[in-house]
């Protein structure tokens, strides 16, 4: 008996494919960029040569005596003032330490405060090396508040202690009497208090109004007074943060004091270290890269204590080379060496 044969049916066509979709083409990088941003980055970091070489030249008679003098200058006394500079990074590194309660590396914590010297050639006003430990303490794990807040109490305890450090100077030092012949004439600190009231009030009015701004704010505060209170329950950190606070301007006027004893500056070495303490303290906050402005202001407290102008002039160059110039390119190379090695 013949079985039916049940017909199978024609598989049906596929339906064509359709070309894979492909992400539209990225627009192309803008190179133009680059070069004017390489530009900017070359003129910031040469500022502080280039306007260092503008006040040579419009002074010449004075730098040309004033750089013969360096170089017959005695090497023990500037050996001296070379060791006393490498002290200061060390005092700095005892305060980042001292401004956060974490426990920091002291090897890594010392390189990047020798390689924040070099990036304060770039920013002013200290945001180089602010910049440069803050990465370091974001890898080391510690949140951005807390390292904000550490930053901004290592700055706060930097001023206090120059300023009490000054305060005893003045009421030591007999000079003290000639520093009151550098204050201008006039209404002088009335524009500087409208300004800084004004700062005040508008700073009050954005964290009163703009919410977006009043929650970061409130969130920093709330951490930097946790971490004040952390760090000033163990005396470790106490001595730590308000020790190196004190001893940095000691140390770095100690520096000055060296270079202008090598160079025969004839002042008393407590007049070099209130001179350098007060013209710090009086144009510390202008914002010129390259610390121009407290040079400047610091050649002529010298010059109003006594000091010849040329031999004032040399000493404020031998401390710039001592403690900006001749660490320089070793800060540039052991900040490039942290960023390879990822510490940064």
């Amino acid at each position: 008996m013949r079985k039916d044969v049940v017909p199978v049916s024609s598989p049906s066509p596929l339906p064509p494919l359709s070309p894979p979709s492909c992400p539209p083409p990225r627009p192309p990088a803008r190179r133009a960029t680059l070069p004017a941003a390489r530009s900017v980055r070359l003129a910031l970091c040469l500022s502080p040569v280039l306007l260092a070489g503008c006040w040579a030249l419009a002074n010449r008679p004075m730098a040309s005596e004033g750089a013969a003098r360096l170089a017959a200058a005695d090497p023990g006394w500037l050996l001296a003032g070379a060791g006393l500079t490498c002290l200061t990074w060390v005092a700095a590194s005892c305060v980042r330490q001292g401004a956060l309660p974490d426990r920091l590396p002291p090897g890594l914590l010392l390189a990047s405060q020798f390689a924040a010297g070099a990036a304060n050639h770039v920013l002013p006003g200290g945001l180089g090396a602010h910049a440069v430990t803050l990465r370091f303490l974001r890898t080391r794990g510690v949140p951005l508040d807390r390292a904000t807040a550490s930053i901004g109490l290592y700055s706060l305890a930097r001023s206090v202690a120059r300023t009490l450090v000054l305060l005893a100077f003045l009421a030591a030092c007999p000079a003290r009497r000639r520093l009151g012949e550098l204050v201008p004439d006039g209404p002088v600190p009335v524009p500087a208090a409208a300004a800084a009231g004004g700062a005040l009030a508008v700073a009050g009015v954005l964290l009163t109004v703009v919410r977006p701004v009043r929650r970061p704010v409130t969130g920093l505060v709330r951490a930097a007074l946790a971490d004040v209170r952390a760090v000033h329950g163990r005396p470790c950190r106490v001595l730590a943060l308000w020790g190196g606070s004190a001893a940095m301007p000691l140390v770095q006027a100690g520096t000055l004091v060296c270079v202008g004893t090598s160079l025969g500056l004839g002042l008393p070495w407590e007049q070099v270290v209130l001179a350098h303490l007060a013209a710090g303290t009086a144009v510390g906050a202008v914002p010129a890269p390259g610390g121009l402005a407290v040079d400047a202001a610091l050649v002529w407290t010298l010059v109003s204590f006594g000091a010849v102008p040329a031999v004032a002039a040399a000493t404020v160059i031998g401390y710039r080379v001592l403690t900006d110039w001749l660490p320089l390119l070793p800060g540039a190379l052991t900040l490039s060496a942290l960023i390879r090695a990822k510490a940064l």
